[in-house]
């Protein structure tokens, strides 16, 4: 039975933000030694470096809404590209943020790592 590239999307992009969300730490696990990460134009490679930026960011509660999310199969491997745009809120109080992120999801056994993820908050 053939994958479908919408679904394993929509289901990436679930677990990506919930964990985000509640358990940044544990993102570590969908990254591996050629991952790559840019965060805000920040380059990172392998989970230790991604994990240890993730875990810095200066907030510790966090709420994305996701608003869109786009995929297309990529390459002969079975990678998958997903485009997300969406709103963050670091603080109850605070007014949310626009973002856009792009992850290259890459197969792995019976599911996906993430080869490249680029981060950007969307200003004006």
């Amino acid at each position: 039975m053939a994958m479908d590239p919408d679904a394993v999307a929509k289901a990436f992009v679930e677990h990506y933000y919930r964990t985000f969300d509640t358990n940044r730490a544990a993102l570590v696990s969908l990254y591996q030694e050629t991952s790559m990460l840019t965060f805000e134009g920040q380059k990172l490679q392998g989970p230790a470096a991604i994990a240890g930026k993730l875990g810095s960011l200066p907030f510790q509660h966090c709420e994305h809404q996701i608003v869109t999310v786009d995929c297309q199969p990529s390459g002969p491997q079975g990678g998958m590209l997903v485009f997300v745009s969406g709103s963050i809120r670091t603080a109850p109080d605070e007014h949310p943020m626009k973002f856009s992120q792009a992850f290259h999801l890459m197969p792995a056994g019976n599911s996906f790592y993430v080869q490249n993820d680029m981060f950007r908050l969307n200003y004006g």
